[in-house]
């Protein structure tokens, strides 16, 4: 069932209680289990991306404990799709662009202590452009809502993509699986997904693909 809305006043709250818990829960993870999780994760994604016959796609770049990402970056590589990957706009800090990522790319660290690209405007796409964009989440549950780490920067980003009802890019969020719950809190500005990849399962929003 889709989660209830609890009055405004009580919703940032849990929403910071569940972050801490599984933050911490995702930190707790050894090195193995992470390169373990990250190793089957590609494997999933490199899978997606090849059934969709997609060309171009968006990641990001692991921290804090997420899921790791480079695997499945150097798989895509290797398969000829095209990675892109997440930068704060230069001219709109409450927006997200997506900069082209290559084996060279020299990257930066950001005020937020993200790695990223330089804002190189001849190796951005366009949102619309992008085939399937995999996004971040500290927290899902199994009617597709996501927690983020508090920035709105993705919400923001595909709101206008979500109203005009667009095929593409896909959203698609990924995860350790010890980052599901039961319950995720709305907000009216926040922005479900329809899948949602971990290593072990794949979630269609009403039903899931065990691997």
């Amino acid at each position: 069932m889709p989660s209830t809305l609890k009055p405004p006043e009580t919703i940032p709250l849990k929403k910071a209680q569940i972050r801490r818990h599984i933050r911490k829960r995702r930190k707790q993870l050894s090195s193995q289990q992470q390169q373990n999780a990250a190793e089957q994760l590609a494997k999933h994604l490199l899978q997606t991306v090849q059934q969709h016959q997609c060309k171009r796609v968006a990641l990001f770049l692991s921290m804090d404990g997420e899921i790791g990402t480079q695997p499945a970056i150097e798989q895509l590589w290797q398969a000829g799709v095209e990675v892109y990957v997440p930068l704060i706009h230069p001219f709109n800090a409450q927006q997200l662009i997506f900069i082209r990522y290559q084996q060279h790319t020299p990257l930066l660290r950001s005020k937020l202590g993200m790695l990223e690209p330089s804002p190189d405007c001849s190796q951005v796409c366009p949102l619309a452009q992008l085939d399937i964009i995999f996004t971040p989440l500290v927290a899902f549950d199994l009617s597709g809502n996501r927690l983020g780490m508090g920035g709105g920067f993705y919400d923001r980003t595909l709101e206008y993509h979500y109203k005009q009802q667009r095929p593409t890019p896909a959203i698609i969020g990924i995860a350790h699986d010890c980052q599901k719950v039961d319950d995720v809190p709305l907000e009216t500005w926040d922005i479900p997904l329809r899948e949602i990849i971990t290593p072990s399962s794949h979630y269609w929003i009403g039903s899931v693909y065990l691997s």
